[in-house]
Parts: C-alpha cells; sequence; structure tokens
C-alpha cells in the first residue's frame, strides 16, 4: 500500500462534477490529479493529468496510486448506469483503498424514491426503480467498507445540477442552450412543481469539504443548495438575464414516452418521474450545522455565470 500524501485524486475530471472539483482543489492549493479517459483536464497550477480507464481494479489502482483522497466523479452514460455503474464503483473501491486514501462519492438522491417531505440523510432507501436501487446498492456497499475498516469514506448527495460545463443534464443544453439561441426551452416535467437545483461549483464546494474534514467520515450527506424553485421562476430568472420575453415549454409524460423510443436517455427519465411531478426537495441542515455556514450561490448569479458558460462555448 503506497504512503498517503497530500495528493487528491479527482476520477471522472472531465465531467460537469470533476471538473468543477479539480477546479475547486486547486484555488484551495491543493495537488491533484486529474483523470478521465482522454488526459484533458483543466489546465490548472498544480494539477497534472493522467489518462486512464477506472473500470477495472488495475486502472483504479494506477490512478489513485499516492492519493491522499480520491473523489469519484465518474460516471457511464446515463441508460448504462445499471450495466456499468457498479462494476465501475467496485474497481474505485479497490484502488482507493490500495493507495490508503479517503474516498469521497459524489452521488444523488435517487435512493429514496418517491418523497412527500423535504429529503434529509436518515430517509430510508424507498427507490423501487433500476437506477435508484444501483444508487442505494453503491452507497450501501461503500458504508459497509467503511465500517469494515477497509476504506475511509464520505458521500455527498445532490440534486439536478447546472453550471459552467452542466451539458448532461435536464436544465443543461435544452434550457440554457435553448434559451440563449432564441428557441424554445424546453423543461423536463410541469412547470409548478418546487424542485432544489445544485450549481456546479457548490456541488464542488461541499465535496471538497468532505474530502477535507474528517467529522464527514462515514457518513452521507446532502450538499448545501439555493432554495428551491418551480420550473416557471427558474425560467423567469433565466429570460430575464438574457432580457427576452419567456419562450419555454415543459416536456409531459406522453412526450417523454414518445421520444424515449428513439432516446434511450429520455427514456430512462421515466424510471424517476416522481422527481418532476411533484415536490422534490433537499434538506442540507446536517451539512451545516455540522460543518458550519456555507454560502450558497444566490440563484441569479448562478444562471448568470451558466448562461455566460454557455455564451462562450457555443457552436452555433
Amino acid at each position: 500500500m503506497s504512503a498517503p500524501s497530500n495528493l487528491h485524486v479527482v476520477l471522472g475530471a472531465g465531467g460537469a462534477i470533476g471538473s468543477s472539483v479539480v477546479r475547486e482543489l486547486a484555488a484551495r492549493g491543493h495537488r491533484v490529479r486529474a483523470v478521465n479517459r482522454s488526459g484533458q483536464v483543466p489546465a490548472l497550477p498544480g494539477v497534472e493529468a493522467h489518462r486512464g480507464d477506472i473500470t477495472s481494479a488495475e486502472g483504479a489502482k494506477a490512478a489513485c496510486d499516492g492519493a491522499q483522497v480520491v473523489y469519484h466523479c465518474a460516471a457511464p452514460a446515463y441508460h448504462r448506469w445499471v450495466e456499468e455503474f457498479p462494476r465501475m464503483t467496485d474497481a474505485v473501491r479497490e484502488g482507493a483503498a490500495a493507495s490508503g486514501a479517503k474516498l469521497v462519492f459524489a452521488d444523488n438522491l435517487y435512493m429514496y424514491g418517491p418523497v412527500s417531505t423535504p429529503m434529509t440523510e436518515d430517509m430510508p432507501y424507498a427507490a423501487r426503480n433500476p437506477k435508484g436501487r444501483v444508487r442505494a446498492e453503491m452507497s450501501e456497499a461503500l458504508l459497509a467498507d467503511h465500517r469494515s475498516g477497509r476504506l475511509r469514506v464520505a458521500i455527498g448527495r445532490a440534486s439536478d445540477y447546472y453550471g459552467p460545463g452542466g451539458v448532461n443534464t435536464v436544465v443543461g443544453a435544452t434550457v440554457f442552450g435553448a434559451a440563449l439561441q432564441g428557441k424554445v426551452a424546453r423543461w423536463v416535467g410541469p412547470l409548478d412543481q418546487p424542485h432544489s437545483f445544485s450549481y456546479l461549483p457548490d456541488i464542488a464546494r461541499g465535496l471538497v469539504t468532505l474530502g477535507d474534514d474528517a467529522r464527514a467520515d462515514g457518513q452521507a450527506w446532502h450538499l448545501p443548495a439555493a432554495e428551491p424553485l418551480t420550473g416557471s421562476r427558474f425560467l423567469d430568472l433565466v429570460f430575464a438575464e438574457l432580457g427576452r420575453p419567456v419562450k419555454a415549454a415543459p416536456l409531459g409524460r406522453f412526450m417523454q414516452r414518445a421520444l424515449g423510443l428513439v432516446n434511450p436517455t429520455v427514456r430512462a427519465l421515466g424510471e424517476t418521474w416522481y422527481q418532476r411531478d411533484r415536490p422534490f426537495v433537499t434538506d442540507a441542515s446536517k451539512f451545516t450545522r455540522t460543518f458550519g455556514p456555507f454560502t450558497v450561490t444566490p440563484t441569479p448569479d448562478a444562471v448568470a455565470a451558466t448562461l455566460d458558460w454557455y455564451r462562450a462555448n457555443s457552436t452555433s
């Protein structure tokens, strides 16, 4: 086993969450190894690129070698979670354990299933859909590793994300990209239900807090997010920032089923439609009670920064 160092390793560093974590770690002055299949990562001081495949134990061990903290921000394609995600995470568990590192897992809220109150960490894992069960099983395996002493683990859970680099998300290209181009923004689900949204830089700050603080070990944590908004209110903020009249339409269940016939990612959204047709709100009070005040980015500021990123990265 390699001796722990001051090295922080980010797996899935080319993705939206992973690249945000790389930037947050670099801003805090950490030494960072950014890992993905391409080896293309943000060019920042103190950041080294590592091209690797973490779906095998050998690849994960090479990526994690010498790490003090490993951030598991990698994920397979959305419609391939059930087949590929557990195997990937098993390999990451092997890699982090071999290095003697602490593992911070970037998780979501699927395991709770349909809810009628704000979600807290002590809720049962009631999901019965395949993706929710996969998330529950991975969390249970990771926390079991911690209890056995095999691996230090902390889990950070966020809701639907958006922000700079956030493309493969329900509030990504179909909202920000479309609105910027003057097209109709397509909102997944009804427009009148309150929903918690997580801003990518806030997710990164939360995950790095978990990585840096031993009080996070052995537990799951809901990461702080701004106040929940309805789809209508969120879209109002987007179009207000653009200075244009609102051009938006909901993507209802019927249309989701129809588009799902030809698009596997849209088809997979049907499993978790209960996150769209009723309030879906997260409670992060456990996090702030433990680690102190956390200033989330105000939604208007987050929307403006996201639109700026889409402008700078538009291919039109």
